[in-house]
């Protein structure tokens, strides 16, 4: 079993920035990738970021240059920094750890506000 915990999500202003934490827990052998995905309000969720076993990246198109994912495994902890903040971005930001076929553990979700 894998526990996800993230931390890090609070109101900011726009252009401001903020850094999400995932750490894991548990029987995390054989975690190929980890991920960002985010949920507005009224909207579907979206995947946001994703980073895989050899280090390399994915993200979605309008946080390219912007957010930056990355990862310290001694630590089990996945991080999302996230700079020039968009009102647009207000959501419930939720990390998932991804193991060959099977359906990917979810954290809690840490939520985001961009407003003055």
């Amino acid at each position: 079993q894998v526990q996800l915990v993230e931390s890090g999500g609070g109101l900011v202003q726009p252009g401001g920035s903020l850094r999400l934490s995932c750490s894991g827990f548990g029987s995390l052998f054989g975690i190929e990738a980890m991920a960002w995905y985010r949920q507005a309000p009224g909207k579907q969720r979206e995947f946001v970021a994703q980073i895989n076993s050899d280090d390399s990246t994915d993200y979605l198109a309008s946080v390219k240059g912007r957010f930056t994912i990355s990862r310290d495994s001694a630590k089990n902890t996945v991080y999302l920094q996230m700079s020039s903040l968009r009102p647009e971005d207000t959501a419930v930001y939720s990390c998932t750890a991804h193991r060959g076929p099977f359906e990917p553990y979810w954290g809690q979700g840490t939520q985001v506000t961009v407003s003055s």
